[in-house]
């Protein structure tokens, strides 16, 4: 099971990393920053030679070890599968010292409540995936853990300091885990970032800087400011969030959703709604409800659907743009296009991002290609929501489920109001949402 279970390539250009021992990092893409292609790295999975799960246990990365490469890296490096396993459940219990609790699978099901408000009957209705007990309060640490773990198998003595971008969850997930390994965190901030979260990442021995947007500038001060700390000169490793900064940040995203095809034992969704900001948590739904259709872990394909904020879209911006070109060329020539054109339809928000769901206020959808790629492929598109949809939904939340869930982690049960209220979801429909980022 070791060998080709698992490669890595860039999904822009199909370039492949050097190998391991002559670049332990393989994160981004060897070409990314030559000209105005789009460079993600992808972990590919032959499902043909892995297992969905070995197991029953807890712990989603000791369950579905096989499809991480960290895994796969591990075993050609000598390490046997009880090792590995070892190795996370130390991981995990330096994670659980830290914050109170390690990974463990989460609450998936069907709410019967918040499905009778909206109008489903019994064969349909809204499953709700919920995330705000798990490391941290968000899904955050998964993609971090995934990383993390990877690191904890390839270095041996050299351990670069770790840098995050972030303007609360993430960066709460990063310090968390950096301080469980032992390693040095640089966190880059908004000036109005949550004075609870900083206070929070000064306690876990973050170190902070403040990022400040400048006159004339264009993007994310933060991500820009943590870009030259990993690029030029500093030598931090991405510890992040983005999987066009570190593309193996998406296989731990891509744990959740596993969970979700486990708990739906073969049956399928009509949908899945999916909060926006940056795009890795849709990027990983996507790509392991994909691998789960294409092994037949799943009956049929999901329609994926997308959810931003009024106060910044640049998603659906980007697949605005991508729809004009549809009428005169084919799905695969457009993506194509897109691929080796990416400033043609993803570039920052003009203006500063501003809505009460603060953590999908991304000045960009980084992962974006993968997710629009998703979305045509099952026929899903972007939903752009109201200030007061936003409201109006974390309400619901918290009076039909237990969920202390808070208005960004909720913008996914937003997104299904808006589709319901259009006529696109039938009643006898399964759709499923995340709640991510629990009220603080």
């Amino acid at each position: 099971m070791t060998g080709t279970a698992t490669s890595l390539v860039c999904a822009g250009c199909g370039t492949v990393p050097p190998p391991p021992e002559k670049e332990p990092y393989p994160f981004r893409c060897t070409r990314a920053g030559r000209g105005d292609g789009d460079h993600v790295v992808r972990r590919v999975v032959n499902a043909f030679k892995v297992e969905f799960a070995r197991g029953d246990d807890p712990n989603p990365f000791i369950r579905h070890r096989e499809l991480l490469h960290s895994y796969h890296a591990a075993r050609r490096r000598g390490l046997d599968d009880a090792a590995y396993v070892d190795l996370v459940r130390r991981l995990d219990d330096a994670v659980a010292g830290v914050d109170g609790r390690g990974f463990r699978t989460t609450p998936f099901g069907r709410n019967a409540a918040l499905s009778e408000r909206l109008g489903f009957d019994t064969a349909g209705g809204v499953w709700v995936k919920d995330e705000t007990g798990n490391v941290s309060g968000s899904h955050k640490g998964r993609h971090l853990m995934g990383i993390l773990l990877y690191l904890q198998v390839v270095e041996r003595r050299e351990r670069p300091p770790l840098a995050i971008a972030s303007c609360g969850n993430a960066a709460l997930a990063a310090a968390v885990l950096a301080r469980a390994a032992g390693r040095p965190l640089r966190v880059f901030v908004p000036p109005n970032a949550d004075p609870n979260v900083l206070e929070r990442l000064g306690a876990l021995g973050a170190d902070i800087a403040t990022c400040p947007r400048e006159p004339g500038a264009r993007g994310d001060p933060c991500i820009l400011r943590f870009r030259e700390a990993v690029r030029e000169g500093e030598g931090a490793l991405p510890f992040c969030c983005q999987g066009a900064e570190n593309g193996l940040t998406i296989e731990g995203g891509e744990t959740l959703a596993y969970e979700m095809i486990a708990a739906l034992g073969g049956t399928a969704l009509d949908h899945l709604v999916v909060q926006v900001g940056g795009g890795a948590l849709a990027s990983a739904c996507i790509q392991a409800f994909t691998l789960a259709a294409r092994a037949g872990w799943l009956k049929q394909t999901t329609r994926f659907h997308t959810v931003q904020t009024s106060g910044a879209w640049p998603l659906k911006r980007a697949w605005d743009r991508i729809a004009e070109r549809l009428r005169a060329a084919s799905v695969p020539e457009v993506l194509d296009y897109a691929a080796k054109h990416r400033s043609e339809f993803m570039w920052p928000w003009e203006e500063e991002p501003r809505s009460i769901a603060r953590g999908i206020l991304d000045d960009e959808t980084y992962d974006w290609l993968a997710v629009v790629r998703g979305m045509l492929a099952t026929g899903g598109h972007p939903i752009v929501v109201a200030e007061e949809t936003l409201i109006a939904a974390n309400a619901l939340a918290r009076e039909t489920t237990a969920s202390d869930v808070d208005h960004t982690g909720s913008a996914g049960l937003a997104g299904l109001l808006e589709l319901r209220a259009s006529g696109a979801l039938a009643p006898g429909e399964k759709v499923a949402i995340i709640f991510t980022g629990a009220r603080r």
